[in-house]
């Protein structure tokens, strides 16, 4: 595990790896930031509200989910344009853990800014049309999605409990969310998550400074440590995608550490998927 940028986030969250731009993307959730890293320089754009996860639309476009909309970004102009309202008329909820699906649709969850027992939802967004797929949701996490497009997961992180989806042809989910996954309170707390190539999972355990791996079955495989206590979301990169990034958060810890808040990368020793192309 190495350093990959020390700029400390209070909420670190959403990491993306660009596959045509081939550069990194993450969010700081409460400051209302996006980060970037080009040539070892960090790159960083301030929005007006809490921007929590992203898929990308073409080489200069993402598409980014805030408190209140999914909005479309320019990254060569700056230029942003909302495509469709997300909890608009709910000042009380944001947006948190969300990735594209092999079909083109993206996956959004909300909770409250509290963390009140379930306020938030789960949404996904496809080809013009965002659709509420579940509510009564606290703290939904673990989005990904297998290599052959057919299973989705998702948790709830206050449960410990992570779902599997069964999905139809164009990414719809063909019934309600399955137990998958429960993982004991001691030593875990489910964060984001993503697929490798071989379907196995690498789940962010919230509090416990580390990434554990799963196979489809659930065994878990290995854990790795990171230097940051709170890990929140793991994502693959590079140009073979066989690298690891890692983002961390402060959140209310009075005494942070130096460490905490940082992005870490790491060698897997596996490959990752390709983050999957939204379309609009």
């Amino acid at each position: 595990m190495t350093l990959y940028d020390d700029t400390q986030c209070n909420l670190g969250e959403g990491p993306l790896w660009h596959p045509e731009r081939q550069e990194f993307f993450w969010f700081d959730i409460n400051k209302h930031h996006m980060h970037a890293q080009r040539a070892g320089q960090t790159f960083t754009w301030e929005f007006e509200h809490f921007v929590s996860a992203g898929g990308w639309v073409d080489r200069d476009t993402l598409l980014i989910a805030s408190d209140a909309a999914l909005f479309t970004f320019n990254l060569t102009t700056g230029a942003r344009e909302e495509i469709t309202s997300l909890e608009a008329d709910n000042p009380a909820t944001r947006s948190n853990d969300g990735r594209a699906d092999p079909q083109g649709g993206f996956w959004i969850g909300t909770m409250g800014c509290k963390k009140e027992t379930g306020a938030g939802a789960y949404y996904r967004y496809y080809r013009g049309e965002l659709r509420q797929l579940w509510d009564n949701w606290s703290i939904p996490n673990c989005t990904c999605f297998t290599p052959d497009g057919t299973t989705a997961y998702i948790a709830d992180t206050p449960q410990n409990q992570i779902w599997r989806v069964a999905l139809d042809e164009h990414g719809w989910p063909k019934g309600d969310p399955e137990p998958w996954l429960t993982l004991p309170k001691e030593s875990h707390r489910p964060d984001g998550a993503v697929c490798d190539t071989q379907g196995n999972l690498w789940i962010a355990q919230y509090g416990h400074s580390k990434v554990t791996v799963h196979a489809p079955d659930g065994t878990e495989l290995r854990a790795l440590p990171v230097p940051g206590k709170n890990t929140t979301c793991p994502a693959f990169g590079g140009e073979a995608l066989d690298q690891l990034y890692v983002t961390t958060a402060i959140q209310e810890d009075p005494n942070p550490a130096p460490e905490d808040g940082c992005t870490y990368l790491l060698d897997p020793q596996a490959t990752g998927q390709a983050e999957h192309l939204v379309i609009l």
